[in-house]
């Protein structure tokens, strides 16, 4: 039976300090690892999540960091080094997202640039930035964020750059699964459902409870959901599996249904 890599192996999460990151913080916290858990705002909160995990024994460490910015993606990298050496994990479940629906002409260019930069561009740098220390540590996971149905590059009136951008990292993973196969690393894509606050952070139990988006299963999605399926390609049994995308929608089409 696959085993779930913990004790003495370390995690970087980016965005792991609220929302589907924090849920897959706690995971690997919960399995062993030490963590890095990066985010763009949330200083109270990372105080919070720190002092919570060293009352329980965990090494975790919050470093503030836009992912749309070269030298905060430096910086966060180089935190995790000196405090835990190179990660076994990169998880990058952090990327900007608006709320409101505009055509490409009428968003901001200021803020489709964010959605690329902080998406597909801060993807690209940790990449290049980690995958070096995996080759050279002799393997190691990668796991990427994408969305509902992006391996068939659907249109999304209504989220052009953020659609681009995630289509992108698509791409960009199964290409890095590819090419970094021979070095014992793994590259594979999550591509979550309409999961909303506060099952973001939230347990499947607390799911089939209800509130939430109702999916066809029957329940809402939660930060659990996502979390299982990410420990599940971190385990050591996992090292078959690479440049694959999983959908953890519970069948719900959330592209269909936003074009009414």
């Amino acid at each position: 039976m696959a085993r779930s890599a913990g004790g003495g192996r370390s995690a970087l999460v980016t965005g792991g300090v609220e929302g589907l990151g924090r849920a897959i913080a706690e995971a690997l916290l919960a399995d062993g690892y030490a963590v890095t858990a990066t985010h763009r705002s949330s200083d109270e909160r990372a105080k919070a999540f720190s002092d919570a995990a060293r009352m329980r024994g965990q090494r975790l460490q919050a470093i503030a960091a836009d992912a749309a910015r070269r030298q905060d993606v430096e910086r966060s990298i180089e935190a995790h080094l000196e405090a835990f050496g190179p990660p076994w994990a990169l998880i990058l479940s952090a990327g900007p997202f608006l709320g409101a629906r505009r055509t490409l002409v009428d968003t901001p260019p200021e803020d489709a640039v964010d959605m690329v930069d902080g998406n597909l561009v801060a993807t690209l740098r940790y990449a290049q930035a980690v995958l070096p220390g995996m080759r050279a540590a002799g393997g190691g996971r990668v796991i990427l964020f994408g969305y509902d149905r992006a391996g068939e590059l659907p249109a999304w009136p209504g989220r052009a750059a953020y659609a681009a951008a995630k289509s992108g990292v698509v791409s960009l993973g199964r290409t890095l699964a590819a090419e970094e196969a021979t070095y014992g690393i793994t590259v594979n894509t999550i591509c979550p459902g309409d999961i909303r606050d506060p099952l973001k952070e939230g347990t499947i139990a607390q799911a089939r409870e209800g509130g939430g988006v109702k999916a066809p299963v029957g329940r809402a999605g939660s930060g659990e959901d996502i979390a299982r399926v990410v420990r599940f390609f971190l385990a050591d049994d996992a090292d078959f599996l690479t440049g694959n995308l999983v959908y953890v929608t519970g069948g719900l089409d959330v592209l269909d249904r936003g074009r009414a």
